[in-house]
């Protein structure tokens, strides 16, 4: 096991955010703790549009680096940064308000956790000095995220990437090899976790309760709503159906609501004329189709990621992605259940 010194700089550096000042050299900021303390000191405790700071900037690069931003890394928080901060949300089960707001800025520091992991994981066999591929230049990053690499990401395996992962072994008593082995890659995912943890209790303890904690636990019972619509995949589909026996599509929806004392109407087009339209659907939203006859016939739950769970006449309780032909060309809109 590592002394704890060792343990703390690996967990700091695990918790390490980068921005680019210029290319083609990358520079890197210990700048988590710098966007929590900078949340922790603003009075409704998030960074909204029309800001412009170091942490905008870093976030953009964070964004960038997980594919959801891919515009110019300014430090300004305009309307790009924004949404990419609300497609980030939508796809975590985060309140969609396109600030950068605590639980955001952990569940990114998730996210690149594992990014990074996969990076380490794609590497699976022998380094060779000289060699020069997209996987070195992932293992580069992924061991300067570590805080072992310290060199210019050139994606080149030469002698300081050797160094920097012989470091890492060497930090967890591991044999030194040119082979990213299964060992170092399990220990730096077991430190990855312990940081994220660390982080996230750390937080809770400075935290009081604001209206952005209620909203995080919105978020939280969205999460058990999709667990209760996940527990009855593979029910058979029955006309009328309400029950675990069989369910039909609005059946389906009502029963999983019911279960979180939420109360929605019996039919398709009642709850349609129920619900509040959104521009933008999010993870617990419901999704409307025109199938068998003229206005909306069929509907589901959004689960993110174009995919939606619903009771289909096929296949019973089942997941369908909202781009498949045949539903893309039926879809209506997305609606959303008030839950007041």
């Amino acid at each position: 096991m590592l002394a704890q010194a060792q343990l703390d700089q690996v967990v700091k550096q695990s918790i390490t955010y980068s921005y680019i000042i210029s290319q083609p050299f990358t520079f890197y900021v210990d700048a988590y703790p710098m966007l929590q303390n900078h949340l922790l000191n603003q009075q409704d405790q998030h960074i909204a549009y029309g800001d412009h700071s170091p942490a905008v900037r870093v976030i953009q690069q964070k964004l960038n680096n997980l594919s959801y931003y891919d515009e110019e890394i300014d430090g300004e928080f305009g309307l790009f940064t924004e949404y990419a901060l609300k497609k980030f949300q939508i796809e975590h089960a985060i309140e969609p308000d396109g600030t950068l707001n605590i639980e955001t800025v952990q569940a990114i520091v998730a996210s690149e956790q594992h990014y990074y992991m996969n990076e380490l994981k794609a590497i699976d066999y022998p380094l060779q000095h000289g060699q020069e591929n997209d996987e070195i230049m992932g293992l580069q990053k992924a061991l300067y995220y570590f805080g072992y690499y310290t060199a210019n990401i050139d994606g080149i395996y030469g002698p300081k990437t050797e160094l920097a992962l012989h470091q890492a072994q060497q930090a967890f008593d591991l044999p030194e090899t040119t082979t990213l082995s299964q060992a170092l890659v399990e220990t730096l995912q077991e430190e990855a976790n312990y940081s994220t943890l660390n982080t996230s209790e750390t937080t809770k303890a400075n935290e009081e309760p604001t209206a952005q904690s209620i909203k995080n636990s919105s978020a939280f019972a969205m999460d058990e709503l999709i667990q209760s619509a996940k527990a009855q995949l593979g029910v058979p589909y029955q006309w009328g159906g309400t029950t675990t026996a069989g369910f039909d599509c609005s059946g389906f929806v009502q029963y999983v609501f019911a279960e979180h004392a939420i109360s929605i109407p019996r039919t398709v087009s009642e709850i349609w004329n129920q619900t509040q339209a959104v521009d933008q659907r999010s993870i617990g939203d419901l999704v409307f189709f025109e199938t068998y006859k003229t206005g909306p016939s069929h509907l589901g739950i959004y689960l993110g990621n174009d995919q939606f769970i619903h009771a289909g006449e096929s296949n019973g309780v089942t997941v369908s992605a909202l781009s498949e032909e045949y539903w893309q060309s039926r879809y209506l809109g997305s609606r959303r259940v008030s839950k007041n």
